[in-house]
């Protein structure tokens, strides 16, 4: 297996339920020897969740505000729930697959990245060696983002933060300097203030679409995720998970949606 053509999976919440022909793509990819680290979200769900236990969910620029009982849902749902069905579609679909979180061998290390906003955090390192085990051995890790408090923290602080899937995701590419970061969405690409859709951007052109605020809501973590994997030199691919094959079409230019890369 040749680990420097990793290529790392984003797959969001909004398209969990289209998943089928992603996992698919993913086994195919594996069953080709080529290395994959599968990132998922679960927004939706864990919305769903925090509305059972009577707990309201609130966003800031596409990122949810997470005090301490909405991290204990989070983590049960992401970590739990979400972790495992996605690993068992991968094996029912004759893949071989791990799921772990950002906690698991201290893989994501975070910290809190404003008060306001909870135990919501940013990622402050990356240990790569439990992905690097199990590419090794054969296996795809299934990451959650749930991941370990390491800066900053109090004795009374929980020792998890919720970081962004799309964050993680990121962080992940530019840590194992993966060939490729493959952003499964609910929308066919980054668009401009006049609704073109941008089939190609640069980090610089991501840079400022993000400073004039262009860039709105889910897709801010998505391209500053792009901008810190693209700068490490890996190509960042945000296309419509809802698409068949969307992974496949991504990687042969078939379905392109919107490509960050430096040139």
């Amino acid at each position: 297996m040749d680990v420097k053509r990793i290529i790392v999976v984003k797959l969001g919440g909004s398209v969990l339920d289209s998943k089928d022909t992603i996992v698919h793509d993913v086994v195919a990819l594996q069953k080709e020897g080529r290395p994959v680290v599968l990132v998922h979200g679960g927004a939706a769900m864990v919305t769903h969740w925090l509305a059972e236990q009577g707990i309201e969910s609130r966003f800031y620029q596409g990122e949810r505000i997470t005090d301490a009982k909405s991290l204990e849902v989070v983590t049960a749902v992401l970590a739990g729930l979400a972790n495992k069905e996605t690993t068992a579609a991968i094996l029912q679909a004759g893949g071989r697959a791990v799921g772990i979180s950002g906690v698991d061998g201290a893989l994501i290390q975070g910290k809190v990245r404003n008060a306001q906003l909870g135990y919501l955090g940013d990622v402050v390192r990356v240990n790569p060696a439990p992905l690097e085990a199990l590419l090794l051995a054969g296996f795809i890790p299934v990451v959650a983002p749930v991941s370990l408090y390491v800066e900053g923290r109090t004795g009374k602080d929980p020792l998890l933060l919720n970081i962004n899937g799309d964050t993680v995701a990121g962080e992940i590419a530019a840590a194992v300097a993966a060939q490729a970061l493959i952003f499964l969405t609910d929308m066919d690409g980054i668009h401009d203030g006049a609704g073109r859709l941008l089939t190609r951007l640069s980090p610089e052109e991501t840079e400022r679409m993000l400073d004039s605020g262009v860039a709105s809501g889910g897709m801010i973590p998505k391209l500053r995720a792009c901008l810190t994997a693209s700068r490490a030199g890996t190509a960042c691919y945000i296309v419509d998970g809802r698409q068949p094959h969307a992974i496949a079409g991504a990687l042969s230019g078939e379905h392109c949606g919107t490509i960050v890369r430096r040139e």
